[in-house]
């Protein structure tokens, strides 16, 4: 088959879209008369095929051609046609987005594959089969992990096994190399569901610890740990080139296509770029004077909505002792994205992989613990310890960023004019929830932690009744109190939860019309039927309604 993967439909403007696709050789793709040439990784072969001259509010059916063959869609695929759908001055005011986090493979193990239940995306895309085209959301936001390099299925994990890798001293149970990671990738958007939802809903994605390994920068300690073992500077290299190739490139526009450094150098060469990708995976992991060379970060306009996706997992700054979520130039950025022409749009959504407002006795003890950690001595290692055996490592954890980041977002919520809501949609913590934040000296827009995780996944029970008491507001008052006395920081809000903790496979739908909107939790049931587990008003037009069921 002329085609491995794909097409996965990327970015879509008003004219404009990306087509990611793999194929099997170096091969000239088309898709609607516009054609690139594929470029070669580690013997791989990839394209990103930019559409132009396409119509503003229209649906266009599309093909895939590899070397004047039709290989997409597959002549007996039961799927409605792929197609492109573009916004402009008609559907300007309107938004679905759909989004969620932590997607973990099928096994083929019954056992294994039972505990996890049924695939929420998996299911989503069964049901978008049977709605018309103008139903479908207008983008998919995967937050994070969408492949599980450090927790491989057991048919991945028996693959792997061998003298060959006990021979190089490479983990049994983990991949390693680039090679590795596109089985991974092959395995995980393989499936038939997802590989059609993925060829005609415009998809965003952004990385999170698994996609490299579980608690990644989790510290400055942790990266020293990893960093001495032998197999990891291929490990790093590995999952930042795949990263790069597999997702990041595809939330690029045309025009920072044709202008990003990198891609035009690695379309310049003629073979193999794996030794140019190595190069760019160093470049990405290292800190140079607090600050990283490459940015992950990206912005996407959807009419009069904006999504700002933050990377705060590779942008993090720790190697210098200034504990950073993202560098000053990164968030500089960030902020820089979310003003631009604010008083022009109804719903500005921040993407961020960790969420920034955590059940707030869970984050005063992120708080605490980062103070703790970073002291030294036999109560600093004790905190590391704990720091990295319970993954506090998210928002609060970053306590300058966490109150950096807070700022920020008051001050687009308080603009004059301002959007009609401000969300921070974010996956990672495998329950889902929607919280409202109530920033002390601001009365604006209001503002939204919205988390959904996982879509394919599972928690552990014995975590659950801590997330709930996380939430409890009689705990969190005299967390707050016992965090003020170890040193945590007065906060600019709090927060309420409005809906949840939610456990179970999740998939979350943010919808707007105008200057109202809604967030729509859905979870499959044994039959892959999704159900309405929560739905929450983000606009104040009407009270936010309870939750159907938790």
């Amino acid at each position: 088959m002329p085609l491995i993967l794909g097409p996965v439909l990327r970015h879509v403007s008003e004219t404009t879209a990306v087509v990611w696709v793999q194929t099997e050789e170096a091969a000239d793709v088309e898709v609607l008369g516009c054609s690139a040439r594929t470029f070669e990784v580690s013997g791989f072969h990839y394209a990103l095929v930019v559409v132009r001259g396409l119509t503003p509010d229209t649906v266009t059916e599309y093909q895939v051609l590899v070397d004047g063959e039709q290989v997409w869609p597959e002549a007996d695929s039961k799927f409605p046609p792929s197609v492109i759908r573009t916004r402009g001055p008609e559907t300007t005011d309107r938004l679905r987005v759909v989004f969620g986090s932590c997607r973990y493979p099928k096994t083929g193990d019954d056992k294994l594959d039972a505990k996890l239940g049924a695939d929420a995306l998996d299911c989503y895309a069964t049901r978008l089969t049977g709605l018309p085209v103008d139903e479908w959301p207008d983008a998919l936001l995967l937050l994070g992990d969408q492949v599980y390099a450090d927790e491989l299925t057991p048919d991945a994990r028996r693959n792997l096994a061998g003298h060959r890798r006990r021979l190089h001293g490479r983990p049994a149970d983990e991949v390693v190399t680039f090679t590795e990671y596109e089985r991974l990738y092959q395995h995980t958007w393989g499936d038939p569901e997802i590989r059609w939802v993925l060829s005609t809903v415009p998809t965003a994605m952004i990385f999170d610890d698994h996609d490299i390994r579980d608690d990644w920068n989790t510290s400055a300690t942790w990266r020293a740990e990893v960093n001495a073992k032998p197999w990891w500077r291929d490990r790093i290299r590995a999952g930042l080139a795949t990263y790069w190739v597999y997702q990041h490139l595809g939330n690029l526009s045309p025009e920072e296509l044709a202008v990003d450094e990198d891609f035009r150098k690695v379309l310049a060469i003629d073979g193999d770029c794996w030794g140019y990708l190595e190069q760019l995976a160093d470049r990405a992991d290292t800190e140079v004077e607090g600050e990283k060379a490459i940015r992950f970060s990206f912005r996407w306009d959807l009419g009069r909505n904006r999504l700002v996706m933050v990377d705060s997992r590779n942008s993090r700054v720790l190697d210098s002792g200034d504990r950073k979520m993202l560098d000053d130039t990164e968030f500089a950025w960030v902020q820089a994205q979310m003003n631009d022409g604010r008083e022009s749009l109804d719903h500005l959504l921040i993407g961020t992989s960790l969420p920034w407002l955590m059940p707030p006795v869970i984050a005063d003890v992120q708080s605490v613990n980062e103070r703790t950690a970073s002291r030294g001595g036999i109560r600093g290692r004790l905190g590391e310890k704990l720091r990295q055996a319970a993954d506090l490592e998210h928002w609060p954890a970053f306590t300058d960023s966490f109150l950096r980041l807070s700022a920020a977002l008051a001050e687009s919520a308080g603009a004059e004019p301002a959007p009609a809501t401000v969300s921070v949609l974010s996956g990672d913590v495998h329950h889902s929830y929607a919280a409202r934040a109530d920033f002390t000296d601001t009365a604006g827009a209001p503002v939204h932690q919205l988390v959904c995780s996982p879509v394919h996944n599972y928690v552990p029970g014995f975590l659950k009744p801590v997330f709930k008491t996380g939430w409890s507001p009689k705990v969190s008052r005299v967390m707050r109190r016992w965090a003020r006395r170890h040193g945590a920081p007065e906060l600019p809000m709090s927060w309420q939860n409005l809906s949840g903790p939610l456990f179970g496979n999740t998939i979350a739908t943010l919808r707007a019309a105008g200057r109202r909107a809604e967030v729509i939790f859905e979870q499959p049931d044994k039959d892959c039927q999704l159900d309405v587990v929560a739905e929450v008003a983000l606009t104040a037009e009407r009270p936010p309604p309870r939750p159907v069921r938790s």
